[in-house]
């Protein structure tokens, strides 16, 4: 007789069921598996067009010779650093050093990990501004950090197109924050899912902040190279004596439209590199060398080749079919200065009490309801924000959607077409 397969042998460890590790996440739940095959999906942050040519065709090269198949330092590809260099020694405003001051590491998210690895002792509390990119919550917890939520404030009674600008920090709720334990502020600009680009006046509460209080600060700038409108997107590691509790993060997935690529960076003073490095070397030894060596051939020529400038405006044309739409149905949205993303105030689309959702969206915020909803009936699928906040602030991300922009025209267009059927669903 078959006997039943126990497994509860063996206990997990306790720091999964923190940060909402076991949880069903928005991923899971808005995946297309779980969605009709035909819906438009502007819920993920992935794009559905192919990285430039010119960069793919580096890739392509680089898995043509013997070296870029093989392990890569820890630090990085020399050439990899060698260009980071040339593209950022303007930007930081420093003479970078690529042995001490660069770390290529498998994606933003990792080198983010492996420096709350180095860096975060039990009990250790990280400010994290709300709404906050979901993983930063494991990814602190799991190095036994406490998270401490501070909330972007969004305009009040907010009518029509609004700038992610009008997002702003209280000062003082971001100075009562702060504790004893407090160790470490992230600050993600340009922000996602808000799309603001943070003010040199409000970096400059920050540094002070994180001077006084003598905290590192995590500066996460993976869309730096998308920032719209002529705003200046300001580097929190430039302003007076923040280089050196600074670390500032990047990808080639944001600035190549690769993001399965995973190959990321960290700038940083000595000091911080160097256990980050010890992080993660054991975390994952070295990134993927082929694609480092493509991502090198990327920033060598984004200059000569002016492909940031003409990437973003690509990008801005991509937001203006989703701006148009949205004026359309009369909804006030956030205008991003910088990412990809659009927060749709859905708080008026009205669906049925009996409406057949599944479990997993019962018992959530209403947006988790409403964009399922839109899901299956427009055929949109979006990403409900109260998920990237704290249950006490959840009753201000729930009155929003997260729509993203980083898809070709086409299918903008086509989810914009859709998208006017929500009219008769507005109250």
């Amino acid at each position: 007789m078959a006997t039943a397969e126990r497994s509860d042998l063996v206990r997990f460890s306790d720091r999964l069921k923190h940060g909402r590790a076991l949880a069903e996440d928005v991923w899971s739940i808005y995946n297309v598996a779980n969605l009709p095959a035909d819906c438009i999906n502007l819920g993920q942050g992935y794009m559905n067009f192919a990285p430039p040519e010119w960069v793919t065709n580096a890739a392509k090269e680089a898995l043509g010779t013997v070296a870029a198949n093989h392990y890569s330092h820890p630090k990085g590809r020399m050439r990899l650093r060698q260009a980071l260099k040339k593209v950022y020694d303007s930007q930081l405003k420093r003479d970078l050093d690529v042995e001490k001051e660069i770390l290529v590491t498998s994606g933003a998210n990792e080198g983010q990990y492996a420096v709350f690895t180095a860096f975060l002792e039990p009990g250790d509390e990280v400010i994290m501004f709300e709404p906050f990119f979901d993983q930063y919550l494991a990814s602190v917890t799991f190095n036994g950090g406490i998270p401490i939520y501070v909330p972007l404030h969004p305009p009040v009674n907010a009518t029509g197109k609004f700038s992610s600008d009008e997002w702003k920090i209280n000062p003082e709720e971001l100075r009562s924050a702060i504790t004893p334990r407090t160790k470490m502020i992230i600050v993600n600009t340009p922000h996602n899912p808000v799309g603001k680009v943070f003010t040199r006046a409000e970096l400059e509460v920050i540094a002070t902040l994180a001077k006084e209080h003598n905290l590192l600060v995590m500066s996460d700038e993976v869309y730096d190279t998308l920032v719209f409108d002529g705003k200046e997107h300001v580097r929190i590691a430039t302003l007076p004596g923040m280089w050196e509790r600074t670390v500032t993060v990047g990808s080639a997935g944001k600035s190549f439209a690769a993001t399965g690529w995973r190959v990321g960076w960290l700038f940083g003073p000595e000091y911080i590199m160097r256990p980050t490095l010890a992080a993660t070397t054991r975390i994952v030894f070295c990134s993927n060398s082929p694609l480092q060596e493509a991502t090198a051939v990327g920033l060598e020529q984004v200059q000569e080749r002016k492909f940031f400038r003409t990437q973003t405006a690509q990008y801005a044309e991509r937001r203006d079919v989703l701006t148009k739409c949205f004026d359309s149905l009369g909804l006030p949205y956030t205008n991003p200065e910088g990412s990809y993303f659009i927060l749709l105030d859905i708080s008026r689309v009205r669906f049925p009490d009996d409406y057949p959702f599944p479990e997993s969206v019962l018992g959530r915020g209403r947006d988790f309801k409403a964009c399922w909803f839109i899901a299956i009936e427009i055929g949109v699928s979006s990403i409900p924000v109260s998920e990237f906040y704290c249950i006490e602030h959840a009753n201000i991300g729930e009155v929003y959607a997260r729509f993203a922009f980083c898809k070709d025209l086409d299918t903008l267009r086509h989810a914009a077409k859709r998208l006017e059927k929500l009219k008769q669903y507005i109250a």
